[in-house]
């Protein structure tokens, strides 16, 4: 075993990309001293993202407090290229999942204006090219939020701003753009999706996302339906078809409310961010692979790390393991044939509070890979 490249996502909310690469780098030369180890932290658009691209690009982190997705002040910070005039966002950073205690119903209030006003920030610092991740997103607003901190103003018919809350959507009746910052109109926007999924329906923002964020059946219909709503608003309004721009449903709809009204492009997140890290080139004379995400499940073929991987080690014949804490059964990732295998990181049935403990995580992850190079060791 000559080179072996790890190029792991974060295992959310427990530990970064970088963290857990240092414990399989670990795992492997307790079997393999000589061998050469190439760690790549990387992610898909998702939670972790910044991290990743401020240390390929080499920029400075800006901090500034915003409103979390309930409205309560949070520090959360953007990174700056000075010499590009570029930001980059990572929406979980002040629209995020983990900013708001887990509760039945919080997403039918939840807000992206924090997002928005990151944004805001960095339009004042000059900013002329902004590329925002929005994976791990708290909100299923449909991005009006992110859109108000700019200065796009939504009516309801009495003419006043609509409440907070992707419910709100249907109440919308005109949008006001005469306080738009004029900045908005110099700025070129990109924006890192880490799924495909189409605006409203069964595989939309609402029906897919919005039960992980406490939403109910029946308050995840009511979504749908303003969703659906919006949609329609937007056709008529804007001549631009929601449902059939690929990953406007990222992000509760944030990703279609800004390629409406920002006149951003959608990307691939990890295809985006293979590009930055040069991925391809990094790992054409790889041995082995060592991928992974906190859990395996339908959304990971759908543009995660782990099938960015595969895809780029296809073009290379290079074998692929993955790691992760937990494996959905019939998954069609796991028909890849680069993909060796999958596996856990569990040594035994343990708690949600264990089995998410960093310092757990960190011993089994070493533990799993020595494991693993012994027996690849045997069979070498």
């Amino acid at each position: 075993m000559q080179k072996i490249v790890i190029a792991i996502d974060s295992f959310k909310g427990c530990l970064s990309s970088k963290t857990l690469s240092e414990a399989i780098t670990h795992g492997i030369k307790d079997i393999f001293p000589e061998a050469t180890v190439r760690s790549l932290a990387i992610a898909d658009g998702g939670e972790g993202s910044l991290d990743v691209l401020l240390d390929a690009l080499q920029g400075k982190r800006i901090t500034c407090q915003v409103s979390n997705p309930l409205r309560l002040p949070v520090e959360a910070s953007y990174g700056w290229i000075e010499s590009q005039k570029l930001a980059i966002v990572e929406m979980a950073s002040a629209s995020g999942l983990t900013l708001i205690p887990f509760q039945e119903g919080n997403v039918m209030r939840t807000t992206s204006y924090g997002t928005g006003q990151l944004i805001a920030d960095a339009l004042h610092r000059g900013c002329r090219h902004l590329l925002l991740t929005i994976g791990g997103s708290a909100t299923n607003d449909a991005g009006i939020g992110l859109l108000q901190a700019l200065g796009f103003r939504f009516l309801n018919q009495e003419g006043q701003e609509v409440a907070d809350g992707g419910v709100h959507l249907s109440d919308i009746v005109s949008v006001d753009e005469s306080q738009v910052f004029p900045e908005v109109r110099e700025c070129s926007f990109d924006i890192a999706v880490d799924v495909k999924n189409p605006f409203y329906g069964e595989e939309g923002a609402a029906y897919v996302f919005a039960p992980q964020k406490g939403a109910t059946p029946g308050q995840v219909k009511q979504l749908d339906e303003a969703m659906r709503y919006w949609a329609e608003f937007v056709r008529r309004h804007y001549a631009t078809d929601l449902q059939q721009i690929a990953g406007s449903g990222a992000a509760g709809g944030l990703g279609g409310g800004c390629a409406v009204f920002l006149k951003a492009h959608l990307h691939s997140g990890i295809e985006l961010i293979k590009q930055v890290l040069h991925f391809d080139e990094e790992i054409k004379d790889a041995d082995l692979i060592i991928t992974g995400e906190g859990k395996i499940d339908f959304q990971t073929s759908q543009g995660k790390v782990i099938s960015g991987v595969l895809e780029s080690a296809k073009r290379f014949q290079i074998p692929v393991i993955a790691l992760t804490g937990n494996c959905q059964e019939a998954n069609p990732i796991l028909e890849s044939e680069e993909l060796l295998s999958v596996f856990s990181i569990q040594a035994a049935p343990v708690t949600l509070n264990e089995a998410m403990e960093p310092s757990y995580t960190y011993r089994q992850t070493r533990q799993v890979v020595k494991n693993l190079m012994k027996l690849i060791r045997l069979l070498c």
